[in-house]
C-alpha cells in the first residue's frame, strides 16, 4: 500500500505539489492522472525518495522508502526507460541491481524471459528501441518481486501487442495481491487497465475514486433512439420534460432512461428501431473535470472541450 500524507514540493518560487493526500490500496491497479505539469512526475519521484518533499510524506507499506533495508524488494519502479548505461548489456544492467539488493542471480534470467527480452540479453541496451527500453525498465521493476509496482507511461513505444501484453500483465499482478500505480496519458488504455484513479492538477488533488464512478461523475447518461416517427418521437419525449437531440438519423435523450422512453413510445403507437443507454468515456470526463488545472493551453484546446461538450 501507498499512502501519501500532505505532500508539498516546491522548488524555488514555483509549487509542484501542494498538500496532496491520497493512497493506493493492494489488489487493484491504480491510474495516476492529470494534465502536463500536474505534478505526477515529481509525485512519483517522492515516494521513491529520489526527492524529498517540502513538507508531508509517503508511506510504502508503513514506511518510508529510506527505511526500506533493501528497496528493491518491496518497491520496483519504472520512471525512464532509458535510465541504463547504454554499454551495458540488459542481462550486465540487471545483475549489478540484483547484487545492490542481495537478489539472487538467478532470478536476472527469469524477468528478463517475463518480459520477452531473452534472446536480446547479451546486447547493449544503448541499442535498443524505446519499447524493448520499456520492456528492461519493467524487469528492473520486476527484479526484486516487489509488492509495490509504479509505473509512470509504462506503454510508450509499445506497438499493440506490447500494450495489450502490459495490460494483462498488470492485471495479473494485482490478482496477485500486489499495489499497481501506474501514470500515462493514454486515457483509453488507462480505461482498459486502471480500475481506481487518482487524480491531481496543479500540484493538487482533483479526485480519488473508481474509474466508473469519476466517468458517471462528470458524464451525463443519455440514450440513442433510432425510429421511423422520430418527429412524432420527439414531440412525445418533449411534452415529457426530456431534454432532446436530434442527429437527423437518431435523437439524443437525456433527463429520462431508456425504459421511459419505451414506455412513451409504446403508449403512443411508435415503433422502435434502436434504444440503446450511451455511457460518458474517460477521455470526456478527464477533459471535463481537469479543465481549469491545465497550465498550458493551445488553441485546439477550446475546439477539443467543444467536441468533448457535443460527446456528452
Amino acid at each position: 500500500m501507498i499512502e501519501a500524507t500532505g505532500l508539498t514540493k516546491r522548488y524555488g518560487s514555483t509549487l509542484a505539489v501542494n498538500n496532496l493526500s491520497f493512497s493506493v490500496a493492494a489488489g487493484t491497479v491504480t491510474g495516476f492522472l492529470g494534465p502536463n505539469g500536474a505534478g505526477k512526475s515529481t509525485t512519483m519521484r517522492m515516494i521513491l525518495g529520489l526527492d524529498n518533499p517540502t513538507a508531508g510524506q509517503v508511506r510504502i507499506g508503513g514506511k518510508l522508502y529510506h527505511d526500506l533495508k533493501e528497496p528493491l524488494r518491496t518497491v520496483g519502479a519504472l520512471l525512464d526507460a532509458k535510465w541504463v548505461h547504454p554499454n551495458r548489456s540488459a542481462r550486465a544492467h540487471l545483475q549489478w541491481m540484483a547484487r545492490s539488493n542481495r537478489i539472487p542471480a538467478a532470478r536476472v534470467d527469469e524477468v528478463l524471459d517475463i518480459v520477452g527480452l531473452t534472446s536480446v540479453a547479451g546486447k547493449r541496451a544503448g541499442g535498443f528501441s524505446l519499447g524493448m527500453s520499456q520492456r528492461l525498465g519493467i524487469a528492473a521493476a520486476l527484479l526484486g518481486d516487489p509488492e509495490v509496482l509504479l509505473f509512470d507511461e509504462p506503454v510508450n513505444g509499445l506497438d499493440p501487442e506490447g500494450i495489450l501484453w502490459i495490460r494483462k500483465f498488470m492485471h495479473r499482478l494485482a490478482e496477485e495481491g500486489r499495489t499497481v500505480f501506474v501514470s500515462s496519458h493514454l486515457l483509453s488504455e488507462m480505461a482498459l487497465t486502471a480500475s481506481d484513479l487518482v487524480v491531481i492538477g496543479k500540484g493538487e488533488l482533483i479526485a480519488q475514486s473508481s474509474t466508473e464512478e469519476f466517468v458517471a461523475r462528470a458524464a451525463e447518461n443519455t440514450v440513442k433512439v433510432r425510429s421511423p416517427q422520430l418527429p412524432a418521437l420527439r414531440d412525445q419525449l418533449v411534452a415529457a420534460s426530456a431534454q432532446v437531440t436530434d442527429s437527423g438519423e437518431a435523437l439524443i435523450v437525456s433527463g429520462v432512461d431508456s425504459a421511459k422512453i419505451g414506455e412513451i413510445a409504446a403508449a403512443a403507437g411508435i415503433v422502435l428501431h434502436e434504444l440503446s443507454p450511451q455511457t460518458g468515456s474517460l477521455e470526456q470526463a478527464f477533459m471535463q473535470i481537469t479543465g481549469d488545472a491545465v497550465e498550458y493551453h493551445t488553441g485546439l484546446d477550446a475546439e477539443a472541450q467543444q467536441t468533448a461538450a457535443a460527446l456528452r
